[in-house]
């Protein structure tokens, strides 16, 4: 979808025309394409995030900020 977004904006249309609509759907593809092999080849050393506790953490600032739970 990001990838859609970028071509968009790259190419200042939210819909090709039927003549461009090849390039369009190929730039996507090679875009996409790219994009998997940059995220594929990141490196790091932080350990993953255990969204249970972050979900925890943020409950906990919330109440200490409003004085209550978020809905």
């Amino acid at each position: 979808m990001a990838a859609v977004q970028f071509v968009r904006k790259l190419s200042a249309t939210s819909k090709p025309s039927k003549v461009n609509e090849a390039a369009f759907q190929q730039a996507v593809e090679q875009i996409a394409a790219v994009a998997g092999v940059l995220l594929g080849s990141l490196v790091t050393s932080a350990p993953a995030k255990d969204r249970e506790a972050e979900t925890a953490k943020s409950r906990a600032r919330a109440v200490q900020r409003f004085g209550s739970t978020p809905s």
